[in-house]
């Protein structure tokens, strides 16, 4: 049986307090239907509705006008003073109204010090009627319009700064767009509370009458009967608040505003495409502290395609966001080719950005992203949604918008601009494989065709080698290591940056001789095998140090057993038993035991012939193995570690030639 919500105990709940709230007001409404006097013509009766009114709008433009800033800064701090603060502005709440009406005489009453000097004028009066009503009903806004605040990612207020919008321009234009639909409700509570108060209203301003205490009054001379008017003007006047409430001119106008966002970009698509601009290499010298995590990376980039490599938690988007300018001047120098970038600002460095995640602006088409910067050319901006292939979408919100979608709407943005830079923080990794490998393509096209100068942060080490020329790879907040894309590659500088590149095959051994390795077999008393020696580069490196060494598993060749013939007569060939085979389609991988119970990995796109538990040999090219001291001290980074042996495609020479095992 399909689940129906009409039969669910919640929606039984939800409706009895429902029935609750409308009983009493239909049986308002039924007894005012009846004859009889209901006090329409009582005096005074549309003077105190209009005092109530003129009061609570005045109340409430004026807690919009100080409640809104005080609401950003309690969203935005943090301690003792912002906790403070914020407790103090539910007070009023937790107070009775009548304790609030008597706090207030203490301040503003006739003979308080603030009451004399205004000669008694702040009670009595509509002056009074307003202070009573803003105190009591000023927290309903910013309780309400805290909590719009804290909704507001403070990457779209980044990313509006990258696209060159200043401070006042970010807060109108993102925070307070994003805010609105909370905001709207707390005006909407607070001019509701403020023109129903009674008991702050009736100790501090008895006089003129606002409709509560108009209506206490009647009740009290004459009964029930004459209430009625002013009931049902109250009445009257909430339900045509909340109707006006409910108006959203967005909604009125998203049909016609999709079209000429259409029309402007379909205007747009015929345009040029971008002009050459000048390469832009980034040096940087950044030691800054965020939060207790520490960032020290100094880098000259010979390259204007990096990319930044590490796991998660390294500091590779911080090291980007300094980039940037979003730390600040005192995170470091940051030069753009020769240009001295530390103390511009953010919106003046003219960088195209794409953070983390599908980062779109809640409301807004796709044509009004990728036009948001403040220099964005629509030409441009047309001509990159025809070349992402985001034609036909210009009109539709983020929400209809599919992830992949969504990231080259983001992408077209940061470009609409002609940036000088383009900053790319892990563009594609909330994406479906598919699609994570059509962007990389289209990205590295682009890159290509319209010279693109790339920072591109990223965990995958096939990323970063598919669109960079020069890695940097860090963890920790360090710089491990830095350098062309195939040095890097080849030449790890440490088992971590191994590790960090994706290599997989990290085998201990010890010097045996200059130019080879042992793999000791296991401890075992009954067994005098010797361990297995393999041919590799040592450097200077003395018998008997213990090393790690690696070698990439496309660089390992899987061979059969030669009949009538020993292994260790086959050059850079040696024993292996085969425990798994994992066919992939595009490739084939293997995992292999070689003598001593020490696994290897193998990656290879020919067809291969073993299966699990078979003998072969693997061949292990010396001048493909990269070795390092395994002590701890010596593998933390470029300046304590060692690399032993070249890499491949011709990313140098060996520290010494390989010696071929005896």
């Amino acid at each position: 049986m399909k689940y129906r919500a009409s039969r669910s105990p919640l929606t039984w709940l939800g409706g009895l307090l429902a029935l609750y709230l409308a009983v009493p007001l239909i049986a308002f409404l039924i007894r005012l239907a009846q004859p009889g006097d209901r006090g329409f013509d009582t005096p005074g009766l549309w003077p105190a509705l209009w005092t109530s009114i003129e009061s609570a709008t005045i109340a409430t433009a004026l807690v919009c006008l100080f409640g809104i800033p005080m609401a950003r800064w309690l969203a935005r701090s943090r301690g003792p003073v912002a906790r403070a603060v914020g407790g103090l502005v539910l007070l009023p709440i937790a107070l009775p109204p009548v304790m609030s009406g008597l706090v207030l005489i203490y301040l503003v009453g006739p003979y308080s010090r603030l009451g004399e000097l205004f000669n008694g004028g702040l009670t009595e009066s509509v002056a009074g009627v307003v202070i009573a009503q803003t105190f009591v009903a000023g927290p309903f806004l910013i309780i309400a319009a805290r909590t719009a605040f804290q909704g507001v990612d403070p990457a779209l207020e980044d990313l509006a700064a990258s696209l060159g919008h200043r401070p006042a321009a970010r807060f109108w234009l993102v925070t307070m767009r994003i805010a609105a639909p909370g905001i709207r409700a707390g005006l909407l509570l607070t001019w509701l509370r403020a023109i129903g108060e009674y008991g702050a209203t009736v100790l501090l301003a008895y006089h003129p009458y606002t409709l509560p205490v108009f209506t206490y009054v009647q009740f009290s001379s004459t009964g029930i009967p004459t209430t009625q008017a002013p009931t049902a003007l109250a009445l009257g006047v909430a339900i045509v608040v909340l109707i006006v409430a409910e108006i959203r001119l967005p909604r009125l106008l998203a049909g016609r505003g999709g079209r000429v966002d259409a029309t402007a970009a379909a205007t747009g698509a015929s345009g040029s495409g971008p002009q050459p601009v000048e390469p832009v290499r980034v040096s940087m010298n950044l030691d800054v502290v965020v939060g207790g995590f520490r960032l020290v990376v100094a880098h000259e980039a010979a390259s204007h395609r990096i990319a930044i490599l590490g796991p998660s938690g390294a500091g590779k988007s911080m090291t980007l966001r300094a980039i940037a300018g979003f730390l600040g001047p005192d995170a470091g120098e940051v030069r753009f080719n020769s240009d001295v970038m530390t103390r511009v600002t953010v919106e003046a460095r003219h960088l195209g950005y794409v953070p983390q995640g599908h980062t779109l602006f809640p409301g807004r088409s796709v044509w009004q992203q990728v036009v948001f910067a403040t220099d964005a050319d629509p030409s441009l901006a047309g001509w990159w949604l025809r070349t992402l292939r985001l034609d036909g979408l210009a009109g539709r919100l983020p929400g209809q918008l599919s992830g992949g979608q969504k990231q080259r709407v983001a992408l077209a943005r940061a470009l609409a601009r002609a940036p000088r830079l383009l900053l790319l923080d892990e563009p594609f990794s909330a994406l479906d494989a598919p699609v994570r490998e059509e962007l990389r393509r289209e990205l590295r096209r682009l890159q290509r065709e319209a010279g693109l100068s790339t920072v591109l942060v990223t965990h995958d080490p096939e990323e970063a080698a598919l669109l960079a020329d020069e890695i940097l790879v860090v963890a920790d907040g360090r710089l491990l290591q830095a350098g062309p894309r195939a040095e890097v590659f080849a030449r790890p500088a440490s088992p971590q940056v191994a590790r960090l590149l994706g290599i997989p095959n990290l085998i201990p051994a010890t010097v045996a001789a200059p130019g080879l390795l042992a793999l000791d077999a296991p401890t075992d008393a009954a067994s005098e095998a010797p361990g297995l020696r393999i041919a590799a580069g040592t450097g200077s490196l003395p018998a008997g140090t213990a090393v790690l060494w690696t070698v990439r598993p496309d660089h390992v060749t899987i061979a059969p057993l030669a009949a009538g013939r020993p292994w260790d007569e086959i050059a850079d060939h040696y024993p292996c038993v085969v425990d798994d085979v994992a066919d992939i389609g595009t490739l084939t991988t293997l995992t292999v035991r070689l003598p001593g119970d020490q696994e290897l990995r193998v990656r290879t796109t020919d067809q291969v012939a073993v299966a699990p538990g078979d003998a072969c040999l693997v061949r292990l090219p010396p001048a493909d193995i990269t070795a390092w001291p395994a002590a701890p001290d010596s593998a933390t980074g470029p300046a304590g570690s060692l690399a032993l042996a070249a890499g491949t495609e011709g990313a140098g020479a060996s520290l010494g030639p390989p010696t071929r095992r005896s």
